[in-house]
Parts: C-alpha cells; structure tokens; sequence
C-alpha cells in the first residue's frame, strides 16, 4: 500500500482508505442496504492487515452505529490508523436535522470519541454546513478550540460542488476537503484541485466508485432494498449509471478490475491525498486496496476517460 501526505497536516495515509458509510447500516435510511456486524468488522480488520490506515465514517452513519462498529475493530490498534469522522448531522433530538452550533460540535465530539473508543479524532469534518457557513472564520473558531484541547488533530469541511469548496478556500481555515471526486463527476479538476494545492489542503474523494455503479457490477435493471439511498432513484437514473460503466469497460485488463481504474483516475492526480472507496466485506476490501499496486491508467486512457466525462459520456 502506497502512502501520501493529508495536505499541510502533514499526516502520512494510506492512498487508498476505507469509507465506512455503509458499515453503519440501514437501520436508520440513508445507507447501502443491509449489513452484518461480523462481516463488517472482518472488513475493517482485513483493511488494517492488508496496510489501510485512513478510515473515514460520520456520527450519523446508522445514527452512530458505523463509530461503534469501527471502534471495535480498531480498538488495539489505535495508534496504526488516522480515523476521520465528521459531525452536522443531529439524530439526537428526534429525526436528523443540521446543527453547527458551536456547543453541539463539542458535544457531539464526546460521544463520537465514547463509540470510537478513542480520546482523539485525527480528522473532524463539518458534515454539508450551510455554504454561507463555509467562508466565514468564525465558524472554525469552536474546531480551533477542540484542537487546542488535543480532541481534534486537524479538521476539513465535506462538500457537495466546487463552489462551496471555493469557499472554504477563501476562509483560509479548513486543513481537508472532502469533495464527491469520480469518473462520473470530475468537475473538481477545472480549478479545486489546482486551489487546494496552492493552499496545502488535502482532498479527501469520497464516493471513488460512484455508489457502487464505477465495479461495473450493477445491471440497468437494479432495484435496490428499502434503506439504500439508491432505492430513491428512479429508473433511468439507475440505467444511466449502469451504462457509464459499460462504457468504461476499456479501462478492464489483467491485473486491473473496473473499481480498481476508477480508483487509479483518481490516483492519477497527486491532489488526492486519498481515495475512501465503501466496503461491507473482506472481499470488497481486498479489490478496493489492490488499487494501489494496479497499473496505472495510460495517458490514453486518461484523455478518454476525460473526454467522455465532457461528453456526459455520450458515444
């Protein structure tokens, strides 16, 4: 496993890491489906063994659930990984709804670190604040504080586009960006990336493999469980990405599955300080990290990929 550095934090990382959305289940929505707590543990323990060290998760992944679940697969084994997890998402209160006040970051920090089983948090990430948050340095002050008390080794911002990326640039503050970097949305390059940087701050690409639709696995037909997020899209949304991954099938050749050159375009831009592709399994994990020692993709391969991105990968 090759390692990179998380931008000016200076945090060594595996280049690949573990995204642990799904881990956290679908008892609560908003996930992929069904899961298993053994499996999903035996996932975790088989990224540490096969040299994962970033592992990504939320406090509102299965309402704390994916923290806990990753707090008993790391416990011993704490001072091996960089854990990132990221707070916004209030299910304390009844439902979910957004909350940034400055004492419920705090509060919500004490019991992620309880479920992790840690006493710090290596990345704490404002989870989609409000964009008029974002520029504002005074949104940063509470994060400021919770680092000078040692509970926080840095901090980021995850982000849904470019322009609220911009923004978090402009307030000078953030250390990580976490943006929804892919082969289906590569909008960052015309400008975030070549901004972070000139600012020393890492890119965290979250959802690598498109939900899942980058493997190549999932047919036009899908349908998917009440619980997946993916059960919310109509038909011929869920085709549409289905056929993207058709058309990427050149990217297949031996040594190299489909997940691993949708990985490896990201790889391919020394901005990305890592990947955090999901995994329910140990199998999945084990294709996930093969990515790092896969072959590259040629600079052909690079300006098709390219082109038909621009193209809304229309042949």
């Amino acid at each position: 496993m090759h390692t990179r550095v998380l931008g000016r934090t200076g945090i060594d990382v595996s280049e690949v890491g573990f995204g642990a959305w799904a881990i956290g289940g679908n008892a609560h929505g908003n996930s992929y489906g069904p899961t298993d707590d053994e499996t999903s543990l035996a996932a975790v323990r088989r990224a540490l063994d096969l040299g994962c060290t970033f592992f990504d998760t939320a406090d509102v992944y299965g309402w704390g659930h994916s923290e806990e679940v990753l707090g008993r697969a790391l416990e011993g084994r704490r001072d091996e990984v960089v854990i990132a997890t990221k707070v916004g998402g209030d299910f304390y209160h009844g439902g979910v709804g957004m909350n940034f006040d400055p004492g419920y970051i705090a509060f919500a920090l004490e019991r992620s670190l309880r479920r992790l089983r840690t006493d710090h948090v290596d990345v704490y990430q404002l989870h989609n604040p409000p964009a008029e948050m974002m520029a504002d340095p005074a949104t940063y002050e509470v994060l400021e504080t919770l680092k000078a008390e040692g509970k926080i080794r840095s901090y980021g911002v995850s982000v849904h586009e470019p322009l609220e990326a911009t923004l978090c640039l402009e307030s000078g503050k953030p250390d990580v960006l976490q943006v929804p970097f892919s082969v289906l949305r590569q909008e960052w390059t015309d400008g975030v990336l070549a901004e972070s940087r000139r600012a020393g701050v890492g890119i965290i690409a979250r959802e690598p493999l498109g939900n899942g639709f980058l493997t190549g696995a999932i047919p036009r037909t899908a349908r998917f469980p009440p619980g997946d997020i993916r059960s919310y899209w109509p038909p011929g949304m869920v085709a549409a990405r289905a056929q993207v991954a058709e058309r990427l099938a050149f990217l297949r050749r031996d040594g190299r599955t489909l997940a691993q050159a949708a990985l490896r375009f990201l790889l391919a831009h020394p901005e990305v300080s890592v990947a955090i592709p999901g995994a329910k399994t140990p199998a999945q994990v084990e294709e996930n990290l093969a990515a790092s020692d896969a072959p590259p993709l040629t600079d052909d391969e690079l300006a098709r990929v390219r082109s038909l991105f621009e193209r809304d990968f229309l042949l």
